[in-house]
């Protein structure tokens, strides 16, 4: 090899290193560097092993960033308990379940809001000719739901729907126009707006929707307008089948355990992508994530939403105040519990079914990520009290 191909070679590995370098994510910092107390955080240690030792949770992975800055990032206990014991990695893949809601299929429809694609006040049935408007002899008149009905769960959809019922219907796997045929003729049961009911269903119709509006499949709009942009490498539907060995395992179905196939029954008919679970990702992923939101839109160089996208996402929506929701996200609704009892009522987050949740506060510039697998091997476990503790200690650890 000559001079000058040894050179070249050698730009080649360095321009592919300092890459690598850039794509990991948010730099680390001590605690004490961004005004939080080590000795404080350190105590999550000995909650999350009580919830070991309580077999609450086979394993977790915590990860708390503060002003641009991960500061805490440790993993606990067993990725598996059966076939055979294997012990949690801070890089391995969990099952986000309805993380999936706010992360993948709120921000897509706000992305389409903004290129003037849709309008958060457009009816669903102006994409979904179908989609049955509440009835009823008791109140005259049809009352019709608008996209901003399903990003607050006020829509008047059920809660969930019978998985079997829509597989003898459409065979397995179903395809997501099959399903939204059957979701959007179900009776409505509340007028929209009236009542705050949290449904898997509206927002596999709103993935339904970002199909028909941007002509891509929902899963291909999300990789090329968020994860990819964000070097988001660990978050996908349907993880490779050499990244299965990093997926953490939920709960066994029949005779397998499900290990980087998606755990909720819908998504799973649905072939692993669907808009109210399906997401597999990482504590590092999750965390550039939240950043951008409290960057207002952008991080790792690129923009994904105008700040005032991310407000509006991220605050209760005015039409919808008793629900306590956000477009996609919670605030103040009795599913909140990631944010303890110290955090501010202009916080939020999510939870997933598997034991994710992902929690930011904007007044402190901090997000706490806390992935669990407690549906791990038998749908025993729970993590709604692990959830506040661990939200407690990291906020009464913020001194400056």
């Amino acid at each position: 090899m000559n001079s000058q191909s040894l050179r070249k070679q050698t730009w080649l590995i360095l321009l592919c290193a300092l890459f690598m370098g850039m794509s990991r994510g948010l730099p680390s910092a001590l605690p004490k560097e961004v005004g939080l107390s080590s000795s404080r955080l350190a105590q999550i240690d000995q909650v999350i092993n009580e919830a070991l030792q309580g077999k609450t949770i086979p394993g977790a992975v915590v990860c708390v960033g503060r002003q641009g800055k991960i500061v805490f990032f440790r993993s606990y206990g067993w990725s598996q308990l059966i076939p055979v014991k294997q012990e949690m990695q801070k890089d391995m893949l969990f099952d986000l379940a309805s993380l999936t809601k706010p992360v993948a299929t709120a921000t897509a429809v706000m992305i389409l809001v903004e290129r003037g694609k849709i309008s958060l006040r457009d009816r669903v049935k102006k994409f979904i000719p179908w989609f049955r408007p509440y009835s009823s002899e008791k109140e005259a008149g049809e009352k019709e739901a608008q996209i901003w009905h399903l990003l607050t769960h006020t829509s008047g959809l059920p809660a969930y729907a019978e998985e079997e019922q829509i597989a003898k219907q459409f065979g397995r796997p179903c395809s997501l126009e099959q399903m939204e045929g059957y979701i959007g003729r179900r009776p409505k049961l509340s007028p929209p707006g009236r009542e705050f009911r949290y449904s898997c269903l509206g927002f596999i119709s709103l993935a339904y929707i970002v199909e028909q509006v941007s002509g891509q499949k929902f899963e291909v709009f999300v990789q090329e307008n968020i994860f990819q942009p964000l070097g988001m490498r660990d978050t996908m539907f349907n993880p490779p089948p050499e990244l299965k060995v990093k997926c953490v395992p939920t709960e066994k179905v029949g005779n397998r355990i499900l290990q980087g196939v998606v755990h909720d029954p819908l998504a799973r008919l649905l072939g692993g992508v669907s808009g109210n679970a399906g997401l597999f990702s990482s504590a590092l992923d999750l965390a550039t994530f939240a950043q951008m939101l409290l960057n207002g839109g952008q991080a790792a160089g690129v923009r994904i939403l105008s700040p005032l996208s991310v407000r509006r996402l991220t605050e209760v929506f005015p039409l919808a105040l008793e629900a306590g929701r956000g477009l996609g996200w919670d605030l103040n609704s009795p599913y909140n519990s990631p944010r303890g009892d110290l955090f501010g009522w202009q916080s939020f987050g999510h939870t997933g079914y598997t034991g994710t949740s992902l929690w930011i506060d904007p007044a402190t510039k901090c997000f706490v990520i806390l992935l669990t697998n407690r549906v791990h091997p038998e749908d025993e476990g729970s993590v709604t009290g692990l959830r506040t503790k661990v939200a407690n200690i990291v906020a009464s650890a913020i001194w400056e």
